[in-house]
This record gives C-alpha cells, sequence and structure tokens, in this order.
C-alpha cells in the first residue's frame, strides 16, 4: 500500500527467513517515500549508537529506517561470521526482499547505508538488485571489499570517508575509480575512521540524509 500514516509507525519486528529469525527496528515517517536499510559493520549490531544517530537524522528528514541484526546471538559467536561478506549480502538481500513484499513498505524506493565491512555487502546487495536500489552511502566504508561487483551498482552512491582515515581514503579511492553509475567522495575534514570527534558524525549523517532525500524522492 502507498504510505500515508497519520503518524510515525515506530516498532520493534522480526524477519523470519529460512528457519532464522533476525530482530530489527523498523521507523517509518508519515508520508514518506524512501527506505533506508542499515548494514552495519563487523561486530556491530542494531543498537550501534552511530548508526541509531544517523537514523534519527534521516527519520527528521521523512525517511523510514530498517536497522537490524544481519546475524543471529548464535551466530554472531562465530567470529568469521562477522567478516563473511558472502553470508551478510544474502542476509540483507533476504532482507531487501522482506521490505519489498512487506504490506507497510512495498511502494517504498530503498537505499543502503553500510557501515565500515557493512559498506561491502550493501554494495553488492546495490549490484544484485540492480535499479532496485535507489541510493547507497558508504560511512568509513571498505567498498574495495565488493570490488568485483563494483560495475554493475547503478544506484546513485555516496562514499564517506574521515580526513585522517589515510588507508581507507586510499581503498575508497580505488573502489571509486572502479564504480560506473552516478557517485561521489566526500572526505570530512580531521575525522578518523569512526567518526567520534566532535560534530564530525553530525555532518556524516547530514551528508547522508541530503544524498537520500534527493534519491528517493522521485
Amino acid at each position: 500500500m502507498t504510505m500515508s500514516l497519520k503518524e510515525v509507525y515506530n516498532s520493534n519486528v522480526e524477519i523470519r527467513l529460512d528457519g532464522i529469525v533476525l530482530k530489527g527496528n523498523l521507523c517509518i515517517p508519515q508520508n514518506t517515500k524512501g527506505i533506508v536499510i542499515f548494514s552495519h559493520g563487523s561486530g556491530s549490531s542494531r543498537f550501534s549508537p552511530r548508526n541509531k544517530f544517523v537514523a534519527e537524522i534521516l527519520q527528521k528528514n521523512g525517511l523510514a529506517t530498517l536497522l537490524f541484526d544481519l546475524l543471529t546471538e548464535n551466530e554472531d559467536r562465530i567470529y568469521d561470521n562477522r567478516f563473511d561478506i558472502d553470508l551478510l549480502t544474502m542476509r540483507l538481500i533476504d532482507v531487501t526482499q522482506w521490505i519489498q513484499h512487506n504490506d507497510i513498505t512495498s511502494d517504498l524506493l530503498i537505499g543502503y547505508f553500510g557501515a565500515s565491512t557493512g559498506a561491502a555487502s550493501a554494495l553488492r546487495a546495490a549490484a544484485f538488485f540492480d535499479k532496485d536500489i535507489d541510493a547507497v552511502v558508504s560511512r568509513g566504508g571498505r567498498p574495495d571489499l565488493a570490488l568485483g561487483h563494483l560495475k554493475k551498482v547503478t544506484a546513485p552512491t555516496l562514499l564517506i570517508v574521515g580526513g585522517r582515515d589515510d588507508v581507507v581514503i586510499q581503498l575508497n579511492e580505488k573502489a571509486y575509480q572502479n564504480l560506473n553509475c552516478t557517485k561521489k567522495l566526500e572526505i570530512v575534514p580531521r575525522a578518523t575512521h569512526l567518526f567520534e570527534e566532535e560534530g564530525k558524525l553530525e555532518i556524516v549523517a547530514n551528508i547522508s540524509a541530503e544524498w537520500f532525500t534527493k534519491w528517493l524522492n522521485k
């Protein structure tokens, strides 16, 4: 159904996929046209304070958000699973299809926000879905881990990196050269990998909100 909620929908959800249950939080502002699905980095979860902060800014800009755990609690106990990009990509694909078939989200344009290694799964999933994904943002991401998939990404893609995150800047510059879609590389001055410096994460959130608002309001 087309979104025309009279109030904000904010709910904890259980996403059932092939015998497992992934937990998440789905927030849908009134009359939104787009939803941003978060793909967090290794060792993180739907409770990530950084991703929750970004999600709140996106919600204030009229965008729906889904924060969810890519792994079950048992799976997360196996350290290697946190870096299994193939597994994480398949989970993101499955959850995206859940969004596409959910009654209250099926008409929404879809964007991905990937942080750290989560950016690799976001870009791989974007390549899989082609034009069904409308925007991607990578925050301090490792898009180089999706290098073989980048040329297939058609969604407008924004790469955000801290100005003091030298190695990750180089990895993002390499990835940027391999993207054939509408793209932008934004370097936040004097910010480190996690954007922990005062005001830096807010800059990331506002830049992301501007990008998603542009591409998820068609």
